[in-house]
């Protein structure tokens, strides 16, 4: 009797209908994946089986619900922590109640602990290290909750000072553009106290300098400022040719804290301490010969801790690699400097590597973590579980978390959410099709009672 196969294609049908109005119901799920029904044919069997050829089907079954894990298109948002997975991986939520989900929904934000949580609640996990007291954490760590540290950036003494640029090759030393500096007692800069003479008036004994906000260990600000002074070229000692003169492409960098005199030298301008005073020498075509005497970063410059009487002694070398000297003006191209002070959280950050950098109002901007990225071999056999949550089975294939970017894994999208991938047209169109079908099942019923009807009323 054919009231089974009808009534089966009429369960089938319902449940495709089923399906489709979820889909549709999603459209505007973030992060959600359309389903579609699987069906199969069902054959009754005996214990002597059937005779091939003359077997009749009992009807339908929902064979499954297959999910399409196609890529949705990705809307932008205004919250840098609307992230989207471009490409494969999900990512990865951890319960406190349960083991972890996985979900293609980024709508993330920060709880008032610092963590990264979803619209639930539940907390978003990927690679950061254990921070100890008052440090802030980095990508480098095991899979666990991410939270982003409520305490400020901790200021950073200053260690290296880079400095490139020009120094003009026409450029005379001082004692030549001034004679009166070749007298004793004016090796660098005039006394604070010249001669009451016309002649001193303009007179400078430095050709250039420059100066950078620098840091102690606490964070206080201090002005260094640096001289550059050419050499007086003087002839070379024995055995060289009479009329050979040293020190032709020769500078000395001088360095002053707080606008105090410079560091090596007495206030009447002698030179008591050679080795805090960096000396510069070019080649014939304008490029540093190294290495360059004076502090290096084995040999650190020593700030006398009288500039730093709360704090720990300033300690730093000056990186000239980048200097030259060609004709032409003075010019500095790169002055910067690695400290810095104390600085609260201002704003976050996400990269397509999944590295969340916090910007500081310091200026600094620090790698605190990295999101983790989830991969499945079998995303079909995952276990739906509401709230755009999928739970792993045995079946789904688990892997070990990646990076973004790494191997299968997809690359992050900040500032972005990824749309349902329902197509909209399509389920529209199917909606019509298992109608249809729903009422063409119906009709094999009815025709069947007809049938039935006729056969009972027989006399």
């Amino acid at each position: 009797m054919s009231f089974q196969q009808g009534l089966s294609g009429l369960n089938v049908a319902s449940k495709a209908l089923d399906i489709i109005s979820n889909n549709v119901a999603n459209t505007n799920t973030v992060g959600f994946k359309s389903g579609s029904a699987v069906f199969a044919d069902v054959y009754a069997a005996s214990l002597t089986g059937s005779v091939s050829g003359k077997q009749v089907g009992v009807g339908s079954t929902l064979g499954a619900v297959r999910q399409s894990f196609t890529q949705g298109n990705l809307t932008t948002t205004n919250n840098p922590l609307d992230l989207a997975i471009n490409g494969d991986g999900f990512f990865i939520v951890g319960r406190t109640d349960g083991p972890d989900v996985y979900s293609r929904n980024g709508q993330f934000e920060l709880d008032k602990d610092g963590f990264i949580i979803s619209s639930t609640g539940e907390k978003l996990k990927g690679f950061q290290s254990p921070a100890g007291s008052g440090q802030l954490p980095t990508p480098v760590g095991g899979l666990k909750e991410l939270q982003i540290p409520i305490i400020g950036s901790l200021p950073q003494a200053t260690s290296r000072v880079d400095i490139g640029g020009n120094l003009d090759a026409n450029a005379l030393s001082p004692a030549e553009t001034f004679p009166q500096l070749l007298g004793p007692g004016y090796t660098f800069p005039s006394p604070k106290t010249s001669p009451d003479d016309e002649a001193w008036r303009d007179t400078r004994t430095y050709n250039y300098s420059t100066s950078i906000e620098a840091f102690d260990s606490l964070g206080k600000s201090h002005e260094l400022t640096f001289y550059f002074v050419k050499k007086t070229p003087s002839a070379a000692p024995p055995p060289a040719a009479p009329g050979t003169l040293i020190d032709l492409n020769a500078w000395q960098v001088f360095t002053s804290v707080d606008g105090q005199y410079p560091l090596g030298v007495r206030d009447d301008g002698v030179v008591t301490d050679p080795s805090v005073i960096w000396g510069l020498e070019f080649d014939e075509k304008g490029v540093l010969k190294t290495p360059v005497t004076g502090p290096s970063p084995t040999a650190l410059l020593n700030v006398p801790t009288s500039y730093t009487p709360d704090a720990e002694q300033i300690r730093f070398y000056v990186d000239f690699s980048d200097m030259r000297q060609i004709g032409g003006p003075y010019l500095v191209s790169e002055l910067t400097q690695n400290g810095f002070t104390g600085g609260e959280l201002a704003g976050l950050s996400v990269g397509r590597d999944g590295i969340i950098t916090g910007r500081y109002t310091n200026g600094e901007t620090v790698a605190l973590a990295q999101l983790a990225i989830q991969t499945f071999r079998n995303p079909n056999a995952l276990n739906s579980i509401g709230n755009n949550y999928w739970e792993a089975t045995l079946e789904s294939g688990l892997t070990a978390p990646s990076r973004p970017g790494e191997g299968v894994g997809g690359v992050i999208s900040a500032g972005m959410v990824e749309d349902a991938n329902v197509e909209l047209t399509q389920e529209l169109v199917q909606l019509i099709i298992q109608q249809r079908n729903y009422q063409a099942n119906a009709q094999s019923i009815r025709a069947q009672d007809q049938i039935l009807q006729t056969l009972v009323n027989l006399r």
